[in-house]
């Protein structure tokens, strides 16, 4: 149930082109300028730091025909602005797109749409294709990989940690937790590194690129991440059970900070302000988070399977929560801060709401954390007092008297192993899900970058969709919300996200949804959208609506096998 839902956010946090951390703060000429001669160059300024791709700028001509440009650089000294040469000749008159693609600093792409007119605007704009904006089959395999890849870290990190700071009796269970975080590690960064180029044009699943995707930093990261995993494969060989070693520990503690910095290197804390301090909280949150979810882990298996397991080893395990959850709260708050940049965005941007979530599930996982500690003290206890010292009565001036004979019997815990084993398992669980929303974040553009670029990027600077809430009665049980995002919500081919509400708020499913679209001035329509149901929300990638003007949205909901409810909406099409 758990990797069902883990799956179904993942997919449906990919869907959309939202996914990016660079936005579009301004461009020359601006959007929607009327120029009274042709422009020289084509130049975009953007909210951070951007990476070109061999086909970032596409300049489409009034009648849709492509303008052959020169190619796409930085303007010197300007990391976060890029320039397009255009013909000095020839351009003529009428409005020209110029569909755009890069890659954010922190290596998400992002791409989008402006237009500007030569003498005077076109009569007509010809339905317009901005090049692809994301595969879904590439997006939910990339994600799935980077959501593995956190897994896999937690796994292997937090592991070796419990070895050789907890020092369990018996660790003999515990190898095989280590080698299959090795192993999912190292598949999930081979196949980031496989995907990465198509990812970033945002087409279907392909090795053409693969060349370039090694010369880039994101590539570079991986590579790099690669390569500490094999130092890391050695290193497991060598370590054997010598973990409480002074020098094991010193190897050890290198490899997960390196580790560590290569999610650092490609993440939010590479991009922004304050970047060197960004990039140390990212390591230490990196580190905790996997020594105390993997520490978990480790520490679920060994209650579970080990044949031994002392109280001394609780408690040890008990002390590094702490200062886990001590290194999380900090680092986390910084982070959140420096993302956010307003109390505004954590209820006003897509970001501040799944931090929100985020923090929800924290508290949740503390809770669980603070039970844990009380039956580990509680263990303590009963195992000291367990040891007692066996005393043979010998009798004033005469022979010893025999020693009482022992009755072989478990010691009893009062239960507190077992609460202590399903309140470690709560954690666990708690803790994936927290990772799961810590991987959408990672995929989601920060809240102080939406208000930067927002305040200050021309009206269709940022990739802009629809998002329009229609309310519909479900009978008995109340009033329910269809939230239907059209995106970009222009002309010309647009992706359509709908996605049903209760009426307690929460998600809800529905036999059948569908969307038509009339343009009534045009005596254009109906358009069936063709939703279909994509496990949690209905969705269709390739619904084009010709013309621009006020379109009349149709939503119809089945409620029943027999009962429907239709809404009608007005939607401005750009």
């Amino acid at each position: 149930m758990l990797l069902g839902t883990v799956l179904v956010l993942l997919l449906f946090g990919g869907a959309g082109p939202a996914s990016a951390h660079a936005a579009l703060r301004a461009t020359d000429p601006e959007d929607g300028a009327v120029l009274k001669s042709a422009p020289r160059q084509l130049t975009l300024t953007f909210t951070e730091s951007v990476g070109l791709l061999d086909d970032s700028f596409r300049v489409l001509d009034p009648k849709n025909q492509r303008v052959r440009t020169g190619e796409a650089e930085h303007v010197p000294g300007r990391s976060d602005t890029a320039r397009v040469t255009l013909p000095a000749k020839g351009l003529g008159e009428g409005t020209f797109t110029v569909a755009w693609r890069v890659v954010s600093a922190d290596s998400h792409p992002v791409s989008g749409a402006f237009t500007f007119s030569i003498g005077k605007p076109s009569a007509t704009t010809a339905s317009v294709d901005p090049g692809p904006v994301e595969n879904p089959t590439t997006a939910a395999l990339y994600n799935i990989a980077r959501y593995l890849a956190y897994l896999a870290a937690a796994l292997l990190i937090g592991t070796a940690v419990f070895l050789a700071g907890c020092r369990p009796a018996d660790a003999t269970v515990l190898p095989r937790l280590l080698w299959a975080g090795w192993w999912t590690l190292t598949g999930s960064t081979v196949a980031l590194l496989l995907l990465r180029s198509a990812y970033e044009t945002g087409t279907a699943p392909t090795l053409d690129g693969f060349g370039r995707t090694l010369t880039t930093r994101p590539g570079q990261v991986l590579l790099a991440r690669l390569a500490l995993l094999a130092l890391t494969a050695l290193y497991l060989r060598w370590v054997r059970r010598a973990w409480s070693a002074k020098g094991t520990r010193i190897v050890g503690g290198a490899l997960a900070v390196a580790l560590a910095l290569t999610w650092a290197a490609g993440e939010h804390a590479s991009a922004g302000i304050q970047v060197p301090v960004a990039m140390a909280s990212s390591v230490l949150h990196v580190l905790a988070m996997a020594a105390w979810l993997g520490g978990l882990t480790a520490l679920v298996t060994t209650l579970y399977r080990a044949s031994v397991v002392e109280a001394a080893t609780v408690a040890r395990f008990s002390r590094l929560a702490f200062a886990c959850v001590t290194v999380l709260v900090v680092t986390g708050v910084y982070q959140s801060w420096r993302g956010l940049g307003s109390w505004a965005a954590l209820t006003g941007t897509s970001y501040g709401r799944l931090l929100l979530f985020k923090l929800t599930a924290v508290v949740v996982l503390l809770g669980a954390a603070g039970l844990s500690r009380q039956w580990a003290a509680r263990l303590v206890t009963v195992d000291a007092e367990s040891v007692v010292q066996e005393r043979v009565p010998v009798a004033v001036g005469g022979p010893a008297l025999p020693a009482p004979e022992k009755t072989a019997q478990a010691p009893d815990d009062g239960g507190y192993r077992r609460g202590l084993r399903r309140s470690v398992a709560v954690e666990v669980t708690v803790g994936v899900v927290v990772l799961m929303l810590t991987t959408v974040l990672t995929g989601t553009l920060p809240g102080r970058a939406a208000e930067e670029a927002s305040a200050t990027a021309p009206a269709g600077g940022l990739p802009v969709a629809s998002v329009t809430n229609v309310p519909f009665d479900m009978g008995a049980a109340g009033r329910g919300t269809v939230q239907i995002t059209l995106d970009p919500g222009q002309v010309g081919q647009n992706q359509i996200q709908a996605v049903v509400f209760g009426a307690d708020g929460g998600f809800a499913t529905v036999p059948e949804l569908r969307l038509t679209f009339t343009l009534p001035s045009q005596d254009i329509g109906p358009l069936d959208a063709r939703l279909s149901d994509r496990g949690g929300y209905w969705g269709t990638n390739d619904f084009s609506l010709p013309l621009a003007g006020t379109w009349t949205m149709r939503t119809t909901v089945r409620i029943s096998e027999t009962d429907q409810v239709s809404e009608t909406d007005s939607v401005e099409i750009r």
